[in-house]
């Protein structure tokens, strides 16, 4: 895919982009689960996937290290990450059945954040998992993990806001490429077996940081 060069080409391509966004078929019972997350220093960055068996043990690894490729703009921060997260993904030996982003879907002003893009120019399920609020309002949901509320923008609930852990601060839940908000939620349960965030997340969280580290140690 070409890059853009500036915020109006960007936005073409999301648009252009979204109309690929399918809600299934959604994975009946997924085997593998790729966490995606990104460490950025001052001038580099570190993507890394870490995919997880049924079992939440590490089956592979892959990261990739890089620099932003778009500035930083409001609504297309997916372009800054996603040459590096797609180079990681070249590295893994076999495709996931399911993509976790630490970050959001169709939760996103423009209904097409890092999962939604990242789902479509792989062409496998997705969904977001995000610590904070981008879009939207949403009642607290009850004390006791797997209460949700709507997450609302404008009229259309475009994610739910989930708690994975009794009395824990929610997360931000979203589906992306062939995904839906259900099964999003519930595979988001699935990975937190102990934590807030799912398994997923915390394991590429850990790999991009040290692999970041380790660019700065020089190593």
């Amino acid at each position: 895919m070409e890059w853009p060069r500036n915020p109006d080409e960007a936005f073409a391509i999301q648009d252009e982009l979204r109309l690929k966004l399918l809600d299934g078929p959604v994975p009946a019972e997924p085997l593998t689960f790729a966490g995606v997350d990104v460490a950025y220093g001052e001038d580099r960055l570190a993507a890394a996937v870490v995919v997880l068996g049924a079992d939440l043990s590490v089956r592979e690894t892959a990261v990739a290290v890089g620099e932003p490729a778009f500035p930083y703009v409001p609504g297309l921060f997916a372009f800054r990450e996603l040459p590096a997260v797609l180079e990681a993904f070249e590295g893994l030996e076999d495709k996931p059945d399911v993509i976790v982003c630490d970050g959001q879907g169709r939760a996103h002003p423009r209904r097409f954040g890092l999962a939604c893009h990242l789902g479509v120019l792989l062409d496998l399920p997705t969904f977001g998992v995000g610590k904070t609020r981008l879009v939207g309002e949403a009642d607290e949901p009850g004390e006791k993990r797997g209460e949700r509320t709507a997450l609302i923008d404008r009229g259309e609930e475009v994610g739910a806001l989930l708690r994975t852990r009794d009395g824990v601060k929610p997360v931000y839940v979203s589906a992306g490429h062939r995904m839906d908000l259900a099964t999003a939620c519930a595979l988001t349960l699935r990975l937190t077996p102990r934590y807030r965030l799912p398994e997923t997340t915390r394991a590429a969280d850990h790999t991009c940081r040290a692999a970041l580290a380790q660019v700065h140690r020089g190593g």
